[in-house]
């Protein structure tokens, strides 16, 4: 038997559905987004949640003509199955397939790609005043999340579109929840709006009826003029109105004609419109219910349980710097903790739990964590502020102004730094280490192991200045890599002795660069293998060491080429009057796509045998077999 889902292949199918079978269709993509992610794994919870809103927004608008503008658009599978994507769901987040987030090259529905919190009215805004300026039809409606609402990129936005006269729909969809529970004085002023549903339906009958009295206008006037007293404290979305909004809700997020019916409304209203709805996290599925942070995101997971079907054995970094936070509180009380709506992913859960007055999390609004670590440093507190590395991009101002021109004591902490796998290239954070090594006084370290990375830890907070360590996520391919004696001092350490070649390499790079070097060595080719363990300083004098005896250089990194590591080390040789061949193999001077991190970087040639064949490709006395050096350009690698 067909199902209604089946039977839509584009928007203009939902609409030829009877209303009083919407909430069978949502029924059946509830099972059908369950179904698929215990096999991809992706965002459980937060599409779950939004179901009935989006099928409300198709079934009321004209995409394409109507823009729908998806904030991080994590939660847009169900635009994806209304829009014809059916088919590809297998492929979600896979190599090469159908992205978790909305892409503009998938569909002309989705209207602008996403990936991090807080864009969706700023774009919104641009369109629908380019469609003003230009007369182009269509309405543009930005989705933005209670928990994206904090950033101060979505609070820019709504200050310039609340005073504008532009047309524009704000659908705040509130669920109290970003990844983990959302906290400050936002959440409290929604929590507040939620208790107020019948508000905006007492004010409309109270008007209604007074217009119908002799002398009525005269009252609503009067009632107007005297609630402005007082409306801060018992009205609904007033902060909204004020910015110039017109507010409308709360409004039941799971009740399809309450949706539509709003919906409707909003459309016929002319200026900036917020439409309130509330949703439930994970709607329709216990496990995502109860626990909504958990399973957020997941890997393919048992239905019935919520529980992954796979669970690596072994520690990560994530929780290794959590236990080392812990560790270093307990001795030290100037030792603070600031994420930034990322407790859990950031591995700081039992730290908040042990120090709660030492624990600040300031909900999606990185540069303000990163600043008012500033502030704790000024005041004597040694502030680590905890962020992934795609998320400290949107705060590289305040680490050049607010903290390293002052030579702050202020330890950023990068977690998923490098590929990060099936989230692809918004959440991959392989730019930290040209963009902080650029900053002057910053130290940039990046550790091969977790007991790498306490120590480093340990250095940082010792320091009297500015700090960042990036880590990988995952767990470590390494238990050892080298003595910890000189990690506060910034010192490399030689792993292995080769005299054919050196390879250099940074972070999680330091294993596979071990790897390459053992298959090289089954073709009698022997390399030095060094942990540099630091972008910024470089160990100067054991580069200089290392290159006088071999007459090749490779370095390794998994960050973009440009203006990364290796450009530091030929900038360094080069200053130091070195002539030795250098090859640098990192990414390119692309974006990387999804898929698996261990076949992105041997895609890449980031994994041990493309390291290997890169340097047997330059040593071809050793090995009559060895593959031509054009294996190096597909690479990304870069000879000088």
């Amino acid at each position: 038997m067909t199902t209604l889902l089946e039977t839509i292949s584009g928007p203009a199918d939902l609409k030829r559905i009877p209303r009083d079978q919407l909430p069978q269709l949502a029924a059946e993509i509830r099972d059908f987004l369950l179904e698929s992610l215990t096999k991809t794994g992706g965002h459980l919870g937060s599409n779950l949640g939004v179901v009935e809103l989006t099928l409300a927004l198709h079934y009321v608008y004209e995409s394409p003509i109507d823009r729908l503008v998806w904030d991080v658009s994590h939660q847009a599978y169900t635009h994806k199955l209304l829009t014809g994507r059916q088919a590809l769901f297998s492929t979600l987040r896979q190599l090469d397939g159908l992205s978790g987030f909305a892409k503009r090259h998938e569909s002309v529905h989705d209207a602008f790609d996403a990936g991090h919190g807080g864009t969706s009215i700023s774009a919104a805004m641009g369109m629908a005043r380019a469609r003003a300026l230009q007369q182009t039809p269509g309405r543009v409606i930005a989705i933005i999340g209670d928990g994206a609402l904090t950033s101060g990129m979505a609070l820019e936005a709504l200050n310039d579109a609340g005073h504008s006269l532009t047309n524009l729909l704000v659908v705040l969809n509130d669920n109290a929840m970003a990844i983990s529970p959302n906290v400050g004085a936002m959440a409290r002023y929604l929590s507040r709006a939620r208790s107020e549903p019948g508000y905006r339906r007492a004010k409309e009958q109270f008007e209604a009826l007074m217009q119908r009295l002799p002398g009525g206008e005269t009252v609503v006037d009067l009632v107007e003029r005297l609630k402005s007293g007082v409306k801060q404290v018992f009205i609904p979305g007033m902060l909204f109105e004020d910015l110039g909004f017109t507010y409308l809700g709360p409004v039941d997020g799971h009740d399809l004609p309450s949706l539509i019916s709003a919906l409707q409304q909003a459309k016929r209203l002319a200026g900036p419109v917020l439409l309130h709805v509330l949703t439930v996290k994970g709607k329709g599925y216990t496990p995502a219910e109860t626990h909504s942070s958990r399973l957020h995101g997941v890997p393919a997971f048992d239905l019935e349980s919520g529980e992954p079907l796979t669970e690596p054995a072994g520690d990560t970094f994530t929780e290794a710097f959590g236990r080392s936070m812990c560790r270093l509180a307990a001795e030290d009380p100037r030792v603070t903790a600031i994420t930034a709506a990322m407790c859990d992913g950031t591995g700081l859960t039992e730290f908040m739990g042990q120090y709660p007055a030492r624990f600040f999390d300031v909900g999606m609004a990185e540069e303000h964590a990163v600043t008012l670590a500033a502030g704790m440093a000024v005041e004597g507190l040694r502030p680590v502020a905890v962020v992934y590395s795609t998320f400290l991009q949107r705060a590289f101002d305040q680490v050049v102004h607010d903290v390293c021109l002052q030579g702050l004591p202020v330890v950023l902490a990068l977690d998923r730094a490098g590929i990060v796998g099936e989230d692809g290239p918004t959440h991959h954070g392989v730019f930290d280490l040209s963009f902080l090594s650029l900053i002057p006084g910053l130290t940039v370290a990046a550790p091969a192991t977790m007991n790498e990375l306490d120590a480093m830890l340990t250095a940082a907070l010792a320091q009297d200045g500015p700090y960042a360590i990036r880590y990988p996520k995952g767990r470590a391919a390494l238990t050892e890599a080298g003595d910890l004696a000189g990690i506060a001092a910034g010192k490399a350490a030689v792993l292995r002795e080769g005299a054919d070649a050196a390879l250099v390499a940074i972070g999680a790079m330091v294993k596979p660069a071990l790897d390459a070097a053992a298959l090289l060595a089954e073709a009698c080719i022997e390399v030095t293998v060094v942990n540099a363990r630091f972008a910024k300083p470089l160990d100067i004098a054991t580069l200089r060491a290392v290159a006088a005896r071999t007459p090749l250089l490779v370095t390794v990194e998994e960050n973009t080429l440009a203006g990364g590591f290796g450009s530091a080390v030929e900038a360094a040789l080069r200053t130091a009057g070195l002539t030795v061949p250098l090859i640098t193999l990192g990414l390119p001077d692309a974006f990387v796509g999804q898929g698996p991190r261990a076949t992105l970087l041997a895609r890449l040639g980031l994994d041990a045998r493309g390291i290997a064949e890169t340097v047997r490709a330059q040593c071809p006395s050793h090995d009559e077999e060895s593959a031509h050096p054009a294996s190096i350009t597909d690479t990304g690698a870069v000879v000088y």
